[in-house]
C-alpha cells in the first residue's frame, strides 16, 4: 500500500540521529505524502527548521505559540495526522510520553493524537540497554504503539552497539507496510454504525445505583474507529469518563437499560451495522425510593426484576443489520459466548474472559476471540485501539463475503 496522500506527523525530538530525518522527509514527500514536522526545543542544536521547513513544504513547529502570537495547536496538528512518528526519540521523549511528562509541544500533541504511533528511538547503547529504557519501550507497546527497534553500529559516542535510529528506509517501509494491513480508510462510507458502550446504573433510591465496573473504553475505541473508516457513527453510552471529539460520532448519554434501549431503536431501522459492547445490568430494583433509604435495620432487602435484554430484541427485529455482541465470561467461555450467538440471532459475538490478564473491565488492553457459526479467530493481548481495529476488519471480512 502506498502512502501517497497519507497525511504523516514527523515528530523530532534532541538526538543527533535527527539529522536523518531529512531523508526521511523527502522520501515521504517522493511518495505522495503530506508531510508536517514538530519538534522539541531541544532538536533545533541539531537540525534548523528552515531545512526542514523546505523539504517538507509546511512551516515545522516547536513551540505553542508563533512569533506574532499566534497558538500552534496541538489538537489540530494531532487529529489532522493518519500516523505520527516520534523519530529520533530519546529517552527523555520516550520517558516523557509514556508517563505523561506534557513540558512541550511534541508531548503534548503526542497526547492528543488518535491515530497509530511509530517509535524510532536512538541513544547511547548503554542508555538503550538500561532497565528503565525497555520498561519504558514495552509500556509504549502496551498503549498500543509501534516501536521500529534501534539498530547495532557505531554511534556519536564512538561506542559500537545497539542505539542508532533505524535508517529512514527501514522506517518508511514499516509504515508502507503498516498501511497495507491495516489501511482501511473509507470502508464504511455510506455506512451507519450503531455502538453501545459502558455500563448501565439502575437506580436504588435518588443516591445509589446497581452497576459494574464497564469503563465505556471499547466502545469508545470501536467509535473512534468506526469513524475512521468513513462510517457515521451513533454512540449509545451509559455512564462512563470518556469523552470523544470525532465530528463523525453521534454521542448519546443515558443511564438506565431501559433508556439504553429506547435510545437504540430511535435509530435501529436505519443502521447498518450494530455492535452492542455495553456492559448492560441483567436486573433492576422493582420499586425506586423516592427519598435516600436510611440506614436502620441490619439488614435491607431489594427486589430485583429483569431488565429487558437489549442485544436479544436487536436480533429479534433485525432485518438488513449486521449485528455484533460481546460476551464477558468467567466460566465456560466458549459455550457460553456460541449460546448467546445463536440465541440471540447474532452475526458474530466478540468473547473476553476476567481470567486473562489485562482484559475486561477498565483496563487499557483487551484479549478477545471472535465467533460466528462456522468461524472462530483468536487474538493476543493489544491496546483496545487495536482490538477494535481487528474487531472491525473482521466485521469487513464478514460483510464481503
Amino acid at each position: 500500500m502506498s502512502v501517497s496522500g497519507k497525511k504523516i506527523l514527523i515528530a523530532v525530538s534532541g538526538g543527533i540521529a535527527a539529522y536523518k530525518i531529512h531523508f526521511l522527509i523527502r522520501d515521504f514527500v517522493k511518495k505522495g505524502a503530506e508531510v508536517q514536522v514538530i519538534m522539541t526545543p531541544d532538536s533545533e542544536h541539531f537540525v534548523t527548521k528552515l531545512s526542514l521547513s523546505t523539504l517538507s513544504k509546511k512551516p515545522v513547529y516547536s513551540d505553542f505559540y508563533g512569533d506574532n502570537g499566534s497558538w500552534n495547536s496541538h489538537v489540530e496538528l494531532a487529529l489532522w495526522a493518519d500516523v505520527m512518528i516520534v523519530a529520533p526519540c530519546t529517552a527523555n521523549t520516550l520517558s516523557k510520553m509514556v508517563h505523561g511528562g506534557c513540558d512541550n509541544l511534541l508531548i503534548a500533541t503526542y497526547m492528543s493524537a488518535k491515530c497509530p504511533v511509530f517509535i524510532a528511538p536512538a541513544m547511547d547503547l548503554d542508555m538503550y540497554a538500561h532497565p528503565s529504557t525497555k520498561n519504558n519501550l514495552k509500556l509504549a507497546e502496551s498503549f498500543g504503539h509501534i516501536i521500529i527497534p534501534a539498530e547495532n553500529g557505531e554511534l556519536a559516542s564512538g561506542l559500537i552497539g545497539q542505539g542508532r535510529m533505524a535508517e529512514p528506509a527501514t522506517i518508511l517501509s514499516t509504515v508502507e507496510e503498516f498501511f497495507t494491513e491495516n489501511d482501511h480508510t473509507k470502508s464504511f462510507e455510506g455506512k451507519t454504525v450503531l455502538i453501545t458502550a459502558g455500563p448501565t446504573y439502575e437506580a436504588i433510591d435518588p443516591v445509589r445505583f446497581i452497576g459494574n465496573h464497564s469503563s465505556g473504553k471499547m466502545g469508545f475505541s470501536l467509535a473512534e474507529e468506526a469513524s475512521r473508516r468513513g462510517a457515521r457513527v451513533i454512540l449509545i453510552s451509559g455512564p462512563s469518563a470518556q469523552t470523544i471529539s470525532d465530528p463523525n460520532v453521534e454521542l448519546h448519554k443515558v443511564t438506565s437499560a431501559k433508556e439504553m434501549l429506547a435510545k437504540v431503536f430511535e435509530f435501529y431501522d436505519r443502521i447498518d451495522i450494530g455492535i452492542a459492547s455495553a456492559a448492560v445490568a441483567d436486573y433492576a430494583p422493582k420499586e425506586v425510593a423516592k427519598e435516600k433509604i436510611k440506614k436502620n435495620d441490619e439488614n435491607l432487602t431489594i427486589e430485583l426484576v429483569k431488565n429487558p435484554d437489549i442485544l436479544k430484541t436487536m436480533g429479534e427485529k433485525k432485518t438488513h443489520q449486521f449485528l455484533v455482541g460481546f460476551a464477558l465470561e468467567t466460566q465456560n467461555e466458549e459455550q457460553n459466548a456460541k449460546g448467546k450467538l445463536e440465541k440471540k440471532n447474532l452475526d458474530m459475538i466478540v468473547l473476553n474472559s476476567l481470567r486473562d490478564e489485562g482484559a475486561g473491565f477498565k483496563n487499557d488492553t483487551n484479549k478477545i476471540k471472535i465467533f460466528t457459526k462456522t468461524e472462530k479467530k483468536e487474538f493476543d493481548l493489544k491496546s483496545k485501539g487495536e482490538v477494535a481495529r481487528d474487531i472491525l476488519n473482521f466485521v469487513e471480512s464478514q460483510l464481503l463475503k
